[in-house]
């Protein structure tokens, strides 16, 4: 039967948190677009001082600019990392090699391997050295 290693990132952000500020944010931008748009149709009444419509049109700018930058915020406030599961199938009987640091030679532990784009690397508790685990040839 063959062997099966898995490997799995973690996700940092809760889920549930993550939908309610997409939800709270997408109301308020929508209340600062309503708000954009109010304020731009009422600088174009008539009989309105030209200082008046020049306020209206610059609150009614930022309206909208804020709006967008909550519209950017929540965009990545929002990404989920993405999970990357590896797997590996090894055919036959599997036997675990000691993994010996290339400076010190200190034994390690298979746990404190860490997978970093795709390459596991492990760094020595004795001298400090990050090194990528590799599998010797066999020949």
């Amino acid at each position: 039967m063959p062997a099966r290693i898995n490997f799995k990132s973690e996700a940092t952000t809760p889920n549930i948190i993550m939908k309610a500020i997409t939800i709270l944010g997408g109301i308020a931008v929508a209340v600062l677009f309503f708000f954009a748009v109010i304020f731009a149709l009422a600088s174009a009444a008539e009989g309105i001082p030209v200082a008046t419509v020049q306020t209206r049109l610059i609150i009614s700018v930022l309206l909208f600019i804020i709006g967008i930058v909550v519209i950017v915020g929540i965009y990545y406030a929002a990404r989920k990392p993405k999970t990357v599961i590896q797997q590996l199938e090894i055919s036959g009987q599997m036997k675990g090699a000691a993994i010996k640091c290339p400076n010190c030679s200190a034994s390690i532990n298979a746990d404190e391997i860490k997978i970093v784009g795709g390459v596991p690397y492990v760094k020595c508790p004795y001298c400090g050295t990050t090194f990528e685990v590799t599998e010797e040839p066999k020949w």
